[in-house]
């Protein structure tokens, strides 16, 4: 994953590319096949929230219950992701990322054989079993055959997969619940998530991404104890990781929550609520990946404006999602809750980037798995959960008022890496380089 290319950067030169050895149209089938896995991977995460009513109404379930159900698929992300990673680096990342994609989609299929709520958070659990490392394992495969400047944009795109697959597990879920049962809506999930794990060991192989002079010249990654600890080395690092976590929660809360909202607040039936949320989630989704454009744009020569950029769109999220959610039902409060879905997720592509920039070359991928652990401990696990908690004693409107603050938290946390983040690069890439000057080597 460290070893990216750039003819124009001799830095890649230092580290061993593999880049150079991968060629362009495969490294974009590499990231079209990663990026489709991806989408199924949160079609069967989310799909669940698109049929919260009908489940609510059948099962006689409570706001936390529900919160439950969502929450658990990231909680098991998040506890497992790091462990899964090491693992994946271990055996093969192709070989993982495909047992990965062929466990959730099973797992879904059990949730569309489920007769009660302890039979769905069972087999939620599983999906979360799945999902867990293959975020962070795919960003891996991706960045490791593009070049270094694009870091912060194919992060954002990556992880913009998430926002598209929640828009399809809505939006399709909702139809299919209705023209049919929510129980087919999780079986058509589950059986798009295998069609593509069968697919995807067949083109993407390990020998391509990673080529044989690069296993051979790559240098021998240090001791666990050593990567470990390189993944808090620096205030910066750290702060990147928090603040991105609890920006998620907004995002996790958003996502889970909508359908519902929509259904109670706008009295839409299950399929318009769901593509109408779906249509928000897209909106999230295309913040990603034009937030991350914008970061690699205006950085370039001043690393630290991610960390600037970072905070005004969490700021900014606070403002239009408070703004929005005092108003009554309406266009304008749909207005800006889009405008609040669309900064909200603009975090992602600069802080991919600023944890790939603040750890060493070899530990990248248990760097992604880090990051990928806190988002979901921090943003969307709770996210769902607490909003269903603070439902249950406020109402979902009330609850959606009080959620926004969390942007706050995270603007504070990037804020404060922001003042390390130059000192800090300097100490990580000074004893990995040599004299490759600064603004060259980190974008």
């Amino acid at each position: 994953m460290a070893q990216l290319h750039h003819s124009d950067h001799h830095c890649d030169h230092h580290r061993g590319t593999t880049a150079s050895d991968v060629p362009r149209r495969y490294a974009w089938i590499v990231f079209a096949l990663t990026f489709g896995l991806l989408i199924s991977d949160y079609m069967s995460r989310q799909v669940l929230n698109a049929v919260f009513p009908l489940l609510k109404e059948e099962w006689v379930l409570s706001d936390s219950q529900l919160g439950l159900l969502a929450g658990i698929v990231a909680l098991m992300v998040g506890l497992l992701t790091v462990p899964l990673s090491l693992l994946a680096d271990r055996f093969g990342r192709v070989r993982s990322l495909t047992l990965m994609a062929i466990l959730w989609s099973l797992a879904t299929l059990m949730c569309a054989l489920s007769d009660n709520f302890e039979q769905m958070l069972t087999a939620r659990f599983f999906v979360g079993i799945g999902e867990a490392a293959y975020g962070s394992v795919g960003i891996a495969v991706v960045l490791s055959v593009f070049p270094a400047r694009l870091r912060a944009t194919l992060t954002g795109a990556f992880m913009a997969g998430g926002m598209f697959g929640s828009v399809l597990g809505m939006g399709l879920g909702g139809v299919i619940a209705t023209a049919l049962t929510w129980r087919w809506a999780f079986a058509c999930m589950a059986l798009f998530g295998l069609a593509l794990a069968f697919i995807y060991p067949l083109i993407v192989r390990e020998a391509r991404i990673a080529p044989r002079n690069a296993r051979n010249e790559a240098a021998p990654l240090p001791p666990l104890r050593l990567r470990l600890a390189g993944l808090v080395s620096s205030r910066s690092v750290i702060c990147a990781y928090i603040g991105s976590g609890l920006q998620l929660f907004i995002g996790g809360a958003m996502i889970a929550w909508m359908p519902s909202y929509l259904n109670r607040y706008y009295d839409m039936a299950t399929d318009k609520a769901g593509a109408l949320a779906a249509v928000f989630v897209l909106t999230a989704g295309a913040g990603m990946v034009l937030c991350g454009i914008v970061s690699d744009r205006v950085s370039q020569n001043l690393p630290q404006r991610k960390f600037l950029l970072a905070c005004s769109y969490c700021i900014a999220t606070f403002l239009l999602l408070s703004a929005a959610f005092q108003l009554p039902p309406g266009p304008l409060q749909l207005l800006l809750i889009g405008a609040g879905m669309f900064v909200a997720a603009g975090t992602s592509g600069p802080a991919g980037a600023m944890v790939a920039n603040l750890t060493h070359a070899t530990i990248h991928g248990t760097a992604f798995a880090t990051l990928t652990l806190v988002n979901n401990l921090l943003g969307l696990a709770p996210g769902p959960l607490v909003t269903g908690r603070l439902a249950d004693s406020f109402g979902l409107g009330s609850a959606l008022q009080i959620i926004p603050l969390v942007s706050l938290a995270a603007a504070i946390a990037f804020y404060i890496g922001k003042r390390n983040y130059l000192k800090d690069l300097q100490g990580v890439h000074a004893g990995n380089e040599g004299n490759v000057p600064l603004e060259t080597r980190v974008q």
